[in-house]
């Protein structure tokens, strides 16, 4: 059976919960919550497990903090047995307009700490990366404490109205491979 790991990129603890930087364990979380499984904490992460498709699917989210999300995807990668390409990383991304999502097979960080973790630990950058707006309003331009505040009202109501369809371009990945994903979600 083929296996795939899906890793949302945020930080553990309730001081995270709602913020911007967590938007990889949120989607996670929404996953959880359409295919009612539970994540349980073991070795670098919250894990949860599914079936989906006729293909193995590990749900990661690293308890490792952000900037060192690299170990933990390592570690699970390994003991799974994942391939390089059977791997997705969720992470924001300020230089997105709120809402727009991009998803690449290879690329670099743009100066995101859980991605630069990532790349050090597996030695690549070639790997698919699923990149959620976080539109980071340039005159604020502290990132630090942007993407580490809380969501906005208008912003949650939003994420809650979309996420289905962040969702399906997911399980496109899994079901359709990466090419095909992009191909049908060009226009998000």
């Amino acid at each position: 059976m083929t296996r795939f790991l899906i890793i949302g990129l945020g930080n553990p603890g309730i001081n995270y919960n709602n913020t911007r930087h967590n938007i990889g364990f949120f989607i996670l979380n929404k996953i959880s919550k359409i295919y009612n499984i539970l994540f349980k904490k073991e070795k670098f992460g919250y894990i949860s497990k599914l079936k989906y498709n006729n293909k193995y699917i590990l749900l990661l989210k690293p308890t490792t903090y952000m900037n060192n999300s690299g170990k933990s995807v390592l570690f699970w990668m390994k003991k799974k047995n994942i391939l390089l390409e059977n791997i997705i990383v969720i992470s924001d991304d300020i230089y997105l307009k709120f809402g727009s999502v991009r998803i690449r097979k290879k690329g670099g960080s743009g100066g995101h700490n859980g991605l630069k973790s990532i790349e050090k630990e597996i030695k690549t950058s070639n790997y698919t990366r699923f990149k959620f707006g976080i539109g980071n309003n340039l005159e604020k331009f502290n990132n630090c404490n942007y993407v580490l505040e809380n969501w906005k009202k208008e912003e949650i109501d939003f994420l809650n109205l979309k996420y289905n369809k962040i969702v399906k371009i997911i399980f496109s990945f899994i079901k359709n491979r990466l090419e095909d994903t992009i191909n049908l979600f060009e226009k998000y």
